[in-house]
């Protein structure tokens, strides 16, 4: 059996990875993005003050700026996990992500709240595209 080449994807455009992984790798035919958080890519530091929606749009500036690079739209997204340090931010984060991902089929989603996200954020979303 031949596994498919993989590769690792990474633009100035988004945050660089704060750990041992990229921001995101194509694997047979299949782009899997890392999460983002609310981090500005040229600065590093977390934006927003603890707004929800000024992360969640830097979070999705930052998925889009990855999908960009591996070639893809959001409209080949097929699948997003939205992690939430307080689920009662949920109607915010998502009148956000319907104006990204709501268009044509919407991905299929997970939204979970979490106990803490990286840098004390309120947001993180991560991403699989198909290519092509």
């Amino acid at each position: 059996m031949t596994l498919p080449a993989i590769e690792a994807v990474t633009t100035a455009a988004a945050p660089a990875p704060v750990g041992p992984y990229n921001q995101a790798v194509k694997a047979g035919g299949v782009l899997y993005c890392s999460g983002q958080i609310a981090l500005d890519p040229a600065t590093g530091a977390m934006v927003g003050g603890g707004d929800v929606e000024a992360e969640t749009r830097q979070v999705l500036s930052n998925l889009k700026a990855v999908l960009k690079e591996a070639g893809c739209t959001p409209q080949q997204v097929v699948r997003t996990t939205v992690f939430l340090a307080d689920l009662g931010d949920f109607a915010k984060v998502n009148a956000l992500y319907a104006e990204v991902f709501g268009e044509g089929v919407s991905p299929a989603r997970a939204c979970v709240e979490v106990a803490a996200l990286p840098k004390a954020a309120r947001v993180e979303i991560d991403c699989i595209a198909v290519l092509g």
